[in-house]
């Protein structure tokens, strides 16, 4: 394959169907803290494009490389990623249950539960690596960078949606924002696992 415009749709679209549980999470990140400012959007949307940029790039040299042991891996990712969103969203529920406008604001999803978030929406990226085992370097490269742009994109929508409605719902946003964390721990557990 080389650099083509049937290579450009395909990383874009890839990129679109890779963010979706990022975008979602982007919502429920917002919902939580209605009154996000600018920087910190740019900076959760940028974690998210991150891993969604890093992970297929592993996924990548693993194919090359350690091919054997991440097919033994990869029946893991869905265990993984509901354990990961579960427990976020769990302390977001208890947050949220337990009340009070200052607990919410106090609630903000902080580094480490930010980074938790990224690696659980981008894990199943890691099988992207077989998808462009075919690549070379350079284009496995720029495939990730579009990726990476458009999980950027896709999430900043999420955090202006999550935005507007988190502003509407108050004292609900936490228990919603779990809520939505748990559903996509699910539905990543329940694809994996079953289909």
């Amino acid at each position: 394959m080389d650099f083509s415009l049937v290579f450009l749709l395909n990383s874009i679209l890839l990129g679109v169907g890779l963010a979706m549980d990022a975008f979602s999470v982007s919502i429920a990140n917002s919902l939580n803290e209605p009154n996000m400012k600018k920087g910190r959007m740019c900076m959760i949307a940028g974690v998210f494009a991150g891993f969604q940029f890093l992970m297929p790039i592993v996924g990548w040299i693993c194919v090359h490389t350690i091919a054997q042991k991440f097919a033994a891996f990869q029946k893991c990712i869905p265990y993984i990623a509901l354990a990961l969103l579960a427990f976020i969203g769990g302390k977001m529920l208890y947050e949220g249950i337990r009340g009070g406008e200052e607990e919410e604001e106090a609630a903000a999803v902080g580094f480490g539960a930010l980074m938790i978030q990224g690696i659980a929406t981008s894990i199943d990226a890691l099988s992207v690596g077989f998808t462009i085992a075919d690549y070379n370097w350079m284009m496995a490269l720029v495939a990730c960078i579009l990726i990476a742009v458009v999980t950027f994109a896709i999430c900043m929508g999420g955090l202006l949606v999550g935005k507007k409605v988190g502003n509407k719902l108050s004292g609900k946003a936490n228990i919603l924002g779990g809520v939505i964390l748990i559903a996509i721990g699910l539905e990543i557990f329940i694809k994996g696992v079953f289909f």
